[in-house]
């Protein structure tokens, strides 16, 4: 079974505006990020959505509620939205709402890398979350395999629904760094990967269900 990914971006928080470490913990959306919702939901108010799904958290539910407002009051059936901790952003334990640039230097410094980029460029994508796990003094920061166990969960969680068929389109709300990982690991050439995705950006993948997961997914567009 195929189905086409359809990968929003929450619409900005005030975490986002201030430039703070923003996984689990809960910012609610600013009137820029309303707007960017609102924006994903005229991109996509033609497409007749066979599921829906973003993380439990509130600038997810908020942006897809938004989203499917507007599609529904474009003539389609609103889908039950599935709100589940396995399409959460990245966990950052202690870091949790901490300055994007104080938690990055913190976590590459005992590395040599002096930033996030810089831990990427040296050491691949997969280290940043090591090193803040490392460098948590709880830590409780995820690892990267912990974080992609919980991702391909979620994965899972959608392939297993029984009300879906081959060639639907399915809604999901995601996350930045989450957009960037898919990227990362799926597409990692042809795009410019050196920021993280819009708020209210909208990136399509096709899943096969079908398929072990280092297959199953491949890069539509990104980011758009």
């Amino acid at each position: 079974m195929l189905l086409h990914l359809h990968l929003v971006r929450h619409g900005q928080t005030f975490f986002n505006r201030y430039n703070r470490l923003q996984g689990w913990s809960n910012s609610p959306l600013t009137k820029s990020g309303i707007a960017d919702a609102d924006k994903a939901a005229n991109k996509l108010k033609d497409f007749d959505f066979a599921a829906a799904y973003c993380s439990d958290t509130t600038r997810a539910q908020m942006t897809a509620q938004r989203i499917l407002d507007v599609n529904e009051a474009s003539g389609h059936v609103r889908p039950q939205l599935m709100s589940d901790m396995h399409f959460r952003e990245q966990f950052y334990g202690y870091f949790e709402g901490q300055d994007m640039g104080v938690a990055w230097t913190a976590a590459g410094g005992p590395h040599g890398a002096k930033n996030y980029n810089d831990i990427v460029e040296k050491y691949g994508l997969g280290a940043t979350r090591d090193f803040l796990k490392e460098a948590d003094p709880f830590h409780d920061a995820e690892s990267d395999a912990e974080y992609w166990a919980r991702v391909e969960d979620g994965f899972a969680l959608i392939a297993s629904n029984p009300m879906l068929k081959d060639g639907d389109d399915v809604l999901q709300i995601s996350h930045g760094n989450t957009l960037l990982s898919l990227m990362h690991r799926f597409a990692p050439e042809g795009y410019d990967l050196s920021e993280r995705p819009a708020n209210g950006s909208v990136t399509v993948l096709d899943f096969d269900t079908t398929k072990p997961i280092e297959e199953a997914v491949s890069v539509v567009s990104y980011n758009q």
